[in-house]
């Protein structure tokens, strides 16, 4: 079964509606370049005290120092981190908190993020495959897609367990989960509003044809 991530949740409501819809991870914009939808860590950890066992709220952030990120999971109670540090930088967070989950941010520009991707077998507990624009660095966050191809030779290349992200919405995720094969999917802007509060019969539909249990 695919799993899946409904990042950009700012409150409990929030996050027990989309919980309620079938996700099975919250990502939460915790000092995040681009955010739309950020949020204090004092925040989060008050809504991850309110979270169910099975739901893994996920720290969404731009930071890369290792002993920022450290504090910054310290302070919020997240399970996972989807984070943009390099190797060593992972290693010293694994070390830190053994139980925390690391999710490296891979963006698919092009054909060399399949080395990227294996470079990080061994130190990383999952891949995040994302888009990102180069014109202004920015990495995640684009409500674009890229090309499916190359995550789905990630995927095959790979033994690491890879989430899609990217440009994902209730009209293509099927296809995605069909030509990528990925553990898990991640969205965000394709299950909101202009505002960012989420539509939930869109993440509804969204979580059903990511697992094919759609009507």
């Amino acid at each position: 079964m695919t799993l899946v991530k409904i990042c950009g949740i700012t409150d409990i409501a929030t996050a027990s509606a989309a919980l309620a819809c079938g996700a099975d991870m919250l990502g939460f914009h915790v000092e995040l370049n681009h955010a739309r939808n950020p949020v204090t860590p004092a925040t989060v950890d008050k809504i991850v005290s309110q979270l169910p066992e099975t739901c893994t709220p996920v720290l969404v952030t731009s930071v890369t120092e290792p002993e920022k990120i450290i504090e910054l999971v310290v302070k919020t109670g997240a399970k996972a981190v989807q984070l943009h540090a390099d190797r060593d930088g992972i290693r010293k967070i694994k070390t830190a908190l053994p139980h925390l989950k690391l999710f490296k941010v891979i963006n698919v520009f092009d054909e060399s993020a399949i080395a990227e991707a294996k470079n990080y077998e061994g130190v990383a507990d999952a891949l995040v495959l994302d888009s990102g624009i180069k014109a202004n660095g920015q990495q995640g966050g684009t409500g674009k897609t890229h090309d499916w191809n190359i995550s789905r030779r990630i995927v095959e290349s790979t033994s690491l367990p890879v989430i899609l992200a990217g440009g994902l919405n209730p009209e293509n995720v099927a296809n995605a989960v069909k030509t990528v094969k990925p553990y898990g999917v991640d969205v965000n802007s394709g299950v909101s509003n202009s505002d960012g509060t989420k539509k939930f019969g869109n993440v509804k539909l969204f979580v059903e044809r990511a697992r094919g249990t759609a009507a």
